[in-house]
């Protein structure tokens, strides 16, 4: 694989599949993805994340909705590896900041992927309580693609504010294409998070249109060979 300036985390990839993404950063995860992976047992199934990851940065989210809860999970999944990020999202589902939670967290020393960020001004409420320390900031720039926002400008402008007034590390989240990565480079992302087939993308670069254009007519000829189809 290329070497790229730019950290490439492998986001939902399968306990089976992990060791296959080895050469990248790092691994993410959320709720959802642990849902769809078939989990039980949410601290069980960190553990074995843990035992396929290894030594690699891995973020895991809390599933809590209040101050307190959040913490005290927060807590219990920092413990579980010292290469754990606990990923707190940027408000509640009522609307409001989780700043004082991630003040808190901080100052417990807890390595914080903030997540769910959207906007300049989520950045600039939380900047001053996590500033000093490299906590990951994820923007999540496919969704503002959804709704029919430029996330490679809006993120630049996060970015380049993050790295002027703090340590910490913005992530250009939910990504759509493989395409994502050269923006996400372009706009000053330290990271981005990949999903599996997403990354397997990545080996088509370098390709040119005219090889890509032959290999895709090739795959609709055997597709339809293979398929027995008669006309």
């Amino acid at each position: 694989m290329k070497k790229r300036n730019i950290k490439i985390f492998i986001d939902g990839a399968q306990l089976s599949e992990i060791k296959n993404f080895e050469k990248y950063d790092g691994f993410t995860f959320n709720p959802s993805l642990f849902r769809k992976l078939g989990a039980k047992d949410y601290l069980e199934f960190t553990k074995e994340i843990i035992k396929e990851t290894k030594d690699k940065p891995l973020s895991i989210e809390v599933i809590a909705d209040d101050e307190d809860s959040c913490f005290k999970q927060a807590k219990i999944i920092s413990k579980l590896n010292n290469n754990i990020f606990v990923k707190i999202p940027i408000t509640y589902t009522n609307g409001k900041t989780t700043k004082n939670l991630i003040k808190k967290l901080v100052s417990e020393g807890i390595k914080l992927n903030i997540t769910a960020i959207f906007t300049l001004n989520q950045i600039k409420e939380i900047i001053s309580e996590v500033q000093s320390s490299d906590h990951i900031l994820s923007i999540f720039s496919g969704r503002l693609y959804d709704i029919g926002l430029d996330a490679g400008e809006i993120f630049k402008t996060i970015s380049n504010f993050v790295h002027k007034n703090s340590k910490c590390e913005t992530l250009w989240a939910s990504c759509r294409m493989a395409y994502d990565l050269i923006t996400a480079e372009k706009s000053n992302a330290d990271i981005i998070t990949m999903t599996p087939s997403l990354a397997k993308k990545i080996k088509n670069f370098g390709k040119t249109p005219e090889d890509f254009s032959l290999e895709t007519v090739k795959t609709f000829y055997n597709d339809a060979k293979d398929s027995g189809f008669k006309l």
